[in-house]
């Protein structure tokens, strides 16, 4: 099923709200008619899931949602899907509510993966199989199954982007001999946010011997994880930062910028903003704006890469994501255990979590084409105009 096909009608109207980063639907918003979901689930005989999804203020948990929600629907089960607007207390009762009304399964996308415990446990106890969807759930022993990327591995692609723009790795991953020294500066996702971690060791990994080969420097000195952390993954907190380093670090002075590690999109385009508007900046690389990375293949930053403004994103194919969270709530559902191809990495300190990893892609100006017009994740004209 393609991606146009999850998106409900209004999604145009949501994603251009989340690109101007306002806040997501109020306390308990849902696409669904959940409140007319008993116990047992409504209509679909297989009776219903609960699907708990963080906000509504990123295009690409809409889009995870309405995927989500689709697959299940066409297996035969009603859903009731709900977006938290990254509040934890709303997405607590969401759960508390989804597990009264009698739910056969949850899929999880919590907002702080420790959280969640208390929810959990009566899930546990009322036989509800408890899938992670995309960030692992910590600190229980209440939760069955994670669907999720190599995130470790998204980190490596992120750094090797940017060393790629740097001109320090050419596409294939060889070094071409440049030493720098190359300014960079360095940001990691929420520190509530499991996956972060993964993503900023799995960048550091790449970057840390050019650091300390003198390749790559951190003007501002800011290199460890809880200084570059971005809480909730907001734009506004990624730019605001950014404007603080480039005033305290390189405003007045001989230095320049010459690239930036940002873990995700909406944190890409606050950098961006913060550069040009406070560092004075061109728009475009070629004309010496940093490079900057990103993650997500957002519609908005795809069109920034087209533009050659922003340098690079991860595309994790959240279709890929949806359809294997259903077909592991499927298998719970049959009495079956669903196939982990990763049963040792993912600890969440209570248990080692079985999980199943998919790829990702580095999507880069001149295979935009190729990883996402030609699958159908966005067309030329969605890119082009920078919204779904």
């Amino acid at each position: 099923m393609k991606f146009r096909k999850f998106l409900a009608a209004g999604a145009g109207a949501a994603v251009a709200i989340s690109l101007a980063a306002c806040s997501g639907g109020g306390a308990g918003s849902s696409t669904d008619e959940s409140a007319s979901a008993g116990a047992g689930g409504g209509a679909a005989e297989g009776g219903t899931v609960g699907v708990a999804m963080p906000t509504e203020t990123s295009e690409r948990w809409i889009a995870d949602g309405n995927a989500v929600k689709a697959g299940l629907e066409e297996a035969g089960f009603d859903v009731d899907l709900q977006y938290a607007a990254d509040d934890i207390p709303t997405q607590q009762q969401q759960i508390d509510n989804m597990i009264t009304n009698g739910v056969k399964a949850l899929i999880v996308a919590s907002i702080d993966g420790t959280t969640l415990s208390g929810q959990l446990e009566a899930a546990a106890a009322a036989g509800i199989p408890i899938i992670a969807y995309d960030r692992l759930i910590n600190e229980t022993e209440n939760v069955d199954f994670y669907v999720s990327f190599d995130n470790f591995e998204v980190g490596v692609q992120q750094a090797t982007s940017l060393l790629v723009g740097l001109g320090v790795l050419d596409k294939d991953g060889n070094e071409t001999g440049e030493e720098g020294p190359f300014n960079i500066e360095l940001f990691a996702g929420s520190p509530d946010d499991n996956n972060a971690g993964f993503f900023f060791n799995g960048a550091m990994s790449v970057l840390q011997p050019y650091l300390d080969s003198g390749v790559l420097e951190v003007p501002s000195g800011q290199t460890d994880f809880d200084t570059v952390a971005t809480l909730r993954w907001l734009q506004e907190t990624a730019q605001k930062r950014m404007e603080d380093i480039l005033t305290s670090t390189y405003v007045g002075t001989d230095k320049k910028v010459d690239g930036v590690l940002s873990p995700y999109d909406g944190l890409s385009r606050g950098i961006l903003n913060a550069l040009e508007f406070t560092g004075g900046y061109p728009t475009t690389i070629s004309e010496g704006m940093p490079i900057v990375t990103g993650q997500d293949a957002e519609v908005a930053s795809v069109k920034l890469i087209q533009d050659d403004t922003q340098f690079s994103t991860i595309f994790k194919d959240t279709r890929k994501l949806a359809d294997q969270s259903v077909t592991a709530a499927i298998a719970y559902l049959n009495g079956e255990e669903p196939e982990a191809n990763n049963t040792t990495d993912y600890d969440n300190g209570v248990k080692v979590v079985p999980s199943y990893l998919l790829e990702s892609d580095i999507v880069y100006a001149d295979n935009i084409q190729e990883l996402l017009i030609d699958s159908g994740y966005w067309t030329q004209e969605e890119i082009d105009a920078g919204v779904a």
